[in-house]
């Protein structure tokens, strides 16, 4: 078993269960894209929760694992070689778990990169401009009284649903009748916007059937139920 007590961020989030994998998150889309990969991979891992609040994400301990302050973060005690491995950027932590246990990412050449750039449209695209529409219609930028803002980001959240609802018009998930971590990446940020974010009838999303569609059966699965509630707030 790899000692982890070199890690400065052991200080600030003791390790009860050493030799498993090392979760730092907070339940937000991001966040939970790797407690549900998790999940549904079996993999044993120990949560630790970020919290924003007391602003866990600028200390000294956290910057040590991630000098981006974001969530989420892992520490792997059993990486490559054996070896302790710190990684961050949910994308990263995705690609890396799948290619760990040799699950839900196609080991065919084609298909694997196929997936990578939906994995990536995610994280430039889908991820960011959602993020922005959050901010515009639910937080401080709804007391704006310009709108142009807020509009671009609706307009090119419309865009998005729109190339994924035809992605998903004769399949089951992104990649076909495979479940994998293009949907992991997607779909926590789909329910955001319509949930969290409250922007449904801003981006008249009823308009998306197959995205409909596809966000029902994804919340339905059993560890994506437990993800999304991973790490406890407490």
């Amino acid at each position: 078993m790899s000692d982890l007590s070199a890690y400065p961020i052991i200080r600030k989030w003791p390790a009860t269960q050493p030799e498993r994998l090392q979760l730092y998150s907070l339940p937000t889309p991001n966040g939970v894209k790797v407690s549900i990969m998790l999940e549904e991979t079996g993999l044993a891992y120990e949560p630790h929760l970020v919290s924003f609040d007391s602003n866990d994400q600028l200390s000294a301990e956290f910057l040590s694992l991630n000098p981006n302050n974001k969530i989420p973060a892992i520490l792997d005690p059993n990486g490559p070689g054996g070896k302790p491995l710190a990684l961050f950027e949910s994308g990263a932590i995705l690609l890396y778990l799948a290619e760990k246990t040799g699950q839900l990412l196609a080991e065919d050449a084609a298909s694997r990169y196929e997936t990578l750039q939906w994995l990536m449209w995610q994280m430039g695209g889908l991820g960011p401009m959602f993020g922005q529409l959050g901010f515009f219609h639910k937080f401080a930028g709804r007391e704006y009284e310009d709108k142009r803002p807020r509009d671009r980001y609706v307009a090119e959240a419309q865009r998005l649903l729109g190339v994924l609802d035809q992605r998903l018009q004769d399949r089951a998930w992104i990649m076909g009748e495979a479940y994998g971590i293009a949907d992991i990446a997607v779909f926590p940020w789909v329910r955001n916007l319509v949930g969290f974010y409250e922007a449904g009838e801003l981006v008249e999303f009823e308009r998306f059937s197959h995205v409909q569609r596809v966000l029902q059966a994804f919340v339905a699965r059993p560890a994506v139920i437990r993800g999304l509630a991973i790490p406890s707030r407490g």
